[in-house]
């Protein structure tokens, strides 16, 4: 279980995570909507299913790539700890319980969840072909709010679709920052990534043009709520801490340093949403 565990990086379920209470629990303020535990397990049990075939599915298909690579070489596939039959049949387990899960929630997630599964797995082939796959994995986690608000039985609204567009950008931006570290290496197996396309320093720029957007998604989700929501201010709090470690991140890493890059990607972005969604929930539980 542990290898399996840290074959899919459980712990960085933390990204997307907040982000999805916070849509579920916007929709159980909606009226006519009831709070319902069965509800809230059965998405919890969604974002482990699917972000678990997700990461599996990265391992399996990056399996010769990462061998190649010295940062990578000691993840499971390549050192042997879990075959890649076995990594694959973990990837079909988990697809099919995500998929069966959205069928206890109700219909409109069943009947998109091939969908939210073509994204998530779809993106582990994007650095083959496109620099574009960091906006594409930023897709894949922005189902996470407009996702837990429909599992609890809202309807298209703008606010969780604005934190989706947030999350969006967010991910994308931080994910480019990650992929400096492989930007050599990326460039000599003809490999697809923004620093590749734009080198470091124009790459560094554009992550931090997404997260204007990304600040500026949060800052009218912010507004919004506070017309549809009854709310003491804490949401402007939560909204205030999660842009300030937004840009924290880009003081931490250079073109010419790349050496705090984890601790931007991993610990900055971690605290920011775990901050953030919990404050907010419990702003919203508190109107």
């Amino acid at each position: 279980m542990k290898h399996y565990l840290s074959l899919v990086k459980f712990s960085h379920t933390i990204f997307a995570l907040p982000f999805a209470m916070v849509g579920f629990f916007l929709a159980t303020q909606q009226s006519g909507i009831d709070f319902k535990w069965k509800n809230l397990g059965l998405v919890l049990l969604c974002m482990i299913f699917a972000r678990s075939a997700a990461m599996a599915f990265n391992r399996y298909l990056d399996r010769d790539i990462d061998l190649k690579n010295s940062r990578t070489q000691q993840r499971e596939i390549p050192a042997g700890i879990i075959s890649p039959n076995a990594a694959l049949a973990f990837v079909i387990v988990n697809s099919l319980l995500f998929t069966v899960t959205t069928w206890f929630i109700n219909p409109l997630c069943f009947y998109l969840s091939p969908i939210a599964l073509a994204v998530i797995l779809g993106y582990s082939y994007t650095k083959r072909f496109t620099f574009l796959c960091h906006f594409v994995l930023g897709l894949g986690l922005s189902l996470a709010p407009i996702g837990a608000y429909l599992a609890a039985g809202g309807q298209f609204d703008a606010i969780p679709l604005l934190y989706s567009a947030a999350v969006l950008f967010w991910v994308s931006g931080f994910d480019i920052i990650y992929a400096l570290q492989d930007e050599e290496f990326d460039r000599s197996l003809d490999l697809y990534s923004i620093p590749v396309a734009l080198g470091k320093k124009r790459a560094l720029q554009l992550s931090t043009l997404l997260h204007l957007i990304c600040a500026t998604c949060m800052t009218l989700a912010a507004y919004l709520l506070g017309f549809s929501y009854s709310l003491s201010g804490i949401h402007w709090l939560a909204t205030a801490i999660f842009i300030a470690l937004l840009f924290y991140q880009h003081l931490l890493v250079k073109p010419n340093d790349l050496s705090k890059v984890n601790l931007a990607f991993f610990t900055t972005n971690g605290i920011a949403s775990l901050i953030f969604g919990t404050l907010l929930v419990i702003a919203l539980l508190l109107q």
